[in-house]
């Protein structure tokens, strides 16, 4: 499995999504992005926005946005 979870230091989303992950036993790389949203090109480039929590599943050919979705993508894919 190969996943890109881009997420912000300290962001309660980007936590969630992170601890699920971590429940599911998914192996993931962390990006961590800046703080101001106009410095966060690579979101930009994956997602079309600048919104964290992102994650990229290479393996299905997904990237989205949003943790509750993240999260309900999640427990519908893996768990």
């Amino acid at each position: 499995m190969a996943f890109t979870l881009y997420q912000l230091d300290g962001c309660p989303y980007c936590e969630k999504v992170a601890d699920r992950m971590d429940e599911l036993g998914l192996d993931y790389d962390s990006v961590w992005v800046e703080a101001l949203h106009s410095d966060r090109n690579e979101v930009k480039r994956v997602s079309g926005q600048r919104g964290v929590p992102v994650i990229v599943d290479d393996e299905r050919g997904v990237t989205m946005a949003e943790s509750d979705r993240i999260v309900e993508y999640l427990e519908k894919s893996y768990a």
